[in-house]
């Protein structure tokens, strides 16, 4: 899954938006939307690896 960070307009205020798949979540700072699109991103290999782990546990042997 990709992890994007888009910007917005709303009301004359500068937004960002950290977008994975078709959820996003909206930041006032862009400081606040790269640290949680890192920490995302960081989440999702992990999620990644174990659930690769779990299968090949999984495998007859």
């Amino acid at each position: 899954m990709d992890i994007t960070i888009e910007t917005l307009q709303r009301r004359g205020q500068r937004l960002w938006r950290v977008r994975a798949g078709p959820r996003g979540v909206t930041f006032h700072e862009e400081l606040a939307a790269r640290a949680f699109a890192a920490q995302l991103h960081q989440r999702l290999l992990w999620l990644s690896s174990l659930a690769d782990s779990e299968t090949g546990d999984r495998q007859p042997r």
